[in-house]
């Protein structure tokens, strides 16, 4: 198959113009990845147990975590968070701490060790039915959202979370806007994520310095600010990981660059869920089904 067809191919002259709330231009959402790595998975060409990444990640869960959510309250800005079940288990004062603060919750598989791809077609269903129920219980609310372990899927991962009730999905970054998917049953949007910015890409393996990462930000701001206030509504997601932006001398320049944001008007500073609740309401037409499987 040469191509997906989960969506149509549509070019940017294409674009169905988008209003947010209160005349907003450009929705702007923080996506936080929570994850938890087992101390004992094998990783490539790294040793096993690979200390030396696990406990950057826990210094992430453990600190990181805490200095970004007190970055986001000086901003006055809530969370989505991409969210490994297992950090309910482990880690639960995380999930606390979140809901004081009105934080959304999005399901990111059981642990970043397995993506959902390595699952048996059998049981990849389960395990998606096994986060949700492992969300809400422990967060009090059912997750509407989704990202992958490392945004890897099986050709039917949307199927799977459309029939579970997810409403969007943050592995499908192909477009500014969201984008109704065709899946088997229910309704999915893919949800603009931005992998361009994320910090694992750009701190975590292209090395970027605390200003050059700020600097990122702000660009992919300012553009995406001019062509939504010329060209309809647009989304702009920030993928962060504690590990990246929750060490002191990053911290920052990732706050400095949401204070730039906060400066413009005709902002929606929001969440996925809310970006896509306001997209169901207003503007969603179901697609047709998927006309043929993998």
């Amino acid at each position: 198959m040469p191509d997906h067809d989960r969506y149509p191919y549509r070019s940017t002259f294409e674009r169905q113009a988008l209003e947010w709330p209160n005349g907003a231009k450009l929705a702007v959402y923080v996506g936080i990845n929570i994850e938890f790595f087992h101390f004992d998975a094998e990783r490539r060409d790294a040793p096993r147990p690979d200390l030396i990444n696990h406990v950057m990640w826990e210094y992430g869960a453990r600190v990181g975590v805490f200095r970004i959510m007190e970055a986001l309250d000086r901003q006055n800005m809530r969370a989505s968070v991409l969210l490994n079940s297992d950090v309910c288990r482990y880690q639960p004062q995380i999930i606390a701490e979140g809901n004081k603060r009105g934080w959304e919750w999005l399901g990111h598989g059981v642990t970043n060790s397995r993506s959902m791809s390595s699952y048996p077609v059998e049981e990849e269903r389960a395990a998606i039915s096994e986060v949700k129920k492992t969300l809400a219980d422990a967060t009090g609310r059912v997750p509407k959202g989704w990202l992958g372990p490392g945004l890897a899927e099986s050709f039917h991962t949307p199927d799977h979370l459309a029939a579970e009730g997810f409403e969007h999905v943050c592995d499908w970054s192909g477009d500014d806007q969201p984008l109704p998917m065709r899946v088997e049953g229910g309704r999915l949007i893919a949800m603009p994520y931005h992998n361009g910015i994320n910090d694992q890409r750009l701190i975590a393996r292209a090395f970027y310095t605390g200003p050059e990462y700020q600097q990122a930000v702000c660009d992919q701001f300012d553009g995406l600010y001019a062509a939504s206030v010329s060209g309809g509504g647009l989304v702009m997601g920030i993928p962060i990981h504690p590990p990246n932006v929750g060490l002191p001398f990053r911290l920052k320049y990732f706050e400095q660059a949401l204070a730039y944001i906060r400066e413009h008007d005709k902002v929606w500073l929001t969440t996925a869920g809310e970006i896509s609740d306001w997209y169901y309401r207003n503007y969603y037409a179901s697609p047709a089904a998927k006309t043929h499987d993998a």
